[in-house]
């Protein structure tokens, strides 16, 4: 009855790390197969090995090459390479058989409830990651902060140099930065900033709300978006 509580347990655990954690935060469907394939797929497994007298040496052994198969069939984000471990380490935990059932019970929800905090939106949000190539060869690492660090509008906490090619006079960086305040999508749309009025002779005159200097009406596209950023 234990075993049977078990399985039912990773099931659960499983859909609600994938239906409730992942996929409303990344929506990869491909992917959403994937982890419930082969938490269902190392259910079985083990709990077949668990209930014969294959030493657990094979066991993990097996774990290993389903791990090398799936990462090397395609191409995974490092967070994406957490939910399929612990998907990994769900299956694993219920079909061993750990006893008693509370302490896999609660390694399941430990798993659950560490990418729920970890992987969430508000963690960490304003830092980011990005490979950038550069149309300039710039060698010096300190002008190089410098320059990523005004085409941003960011601070830039590391940079690593992944290509200097000074025949075509580019650079390829890796770079990983801090925002200054908040992503623009969070403090309101642009309708509820602006107002727009119509003076005499027909013309339209834009009037921010934030603070911050409005464009001309006749401006061109590319210097009104910049005017109404926030640096």
């Amino acid at each position: 009855m234990d075993t049977l509580a078990l399985y039912a347990l990773d099931l659960v655990a499983a859909a609600a790390l994938t239906f409730g954690v992942y996929w409303p935060r990344h929506r990869r469907r491909d992917l959403v197969v994937a982890l419930c394939g082969i938490n269902v797929g190392v259910l079985a497994v083990s709990a077949l090995l668990a209930s014969s007298a294959v030493t657990a040496g094979l066991g993990l052994g097996l774990f290993g090459v389903l791990s090398i198969i799936r990462l090397r069939s395609d191409e995974l984000s490092q967070h994406e390479i957490a939910y399929y471990f612990a998907m990994l380490a769900l299956g694993l935990i219920g079909g061993l058989g750990i006893t008693p059932i509370w302490l896999s019970a609660g390694f399941m929800a430990l798993i659950v409830a560490t990418l729920a905090v970890v992987d969430h939106p508000t963690v960490l949000a304003r830092h980011r990651r990005q490979v950038i190539v550069l149309d300039r060869a710039i060698a010096d690492e300190g002008d190089l902060r410098a320059h990523l660090a005004a085409r941003l509008g960011a601070d830039v906490t590391a940079l690593t140099v992944q290509k200097l090619d000074l025949v075509s006079d580019t650079t390829t960086v890796d770079v990983r930065y801090r925002l200054h305040a908040a992503p623009l999508a969070t403090t309101g749309t642009a309708a509820a900033q602006r107002s727009v009025s119509r003076s005499t002779d027909g013309r339209t005159a834009e009037h921010r709300t934030d603070g911050l200097p409005a464009a001309p009406a006749d401006a061109p596209a590319r210097e009104r978006i910049l005017t109404g950023t926030a640096r």
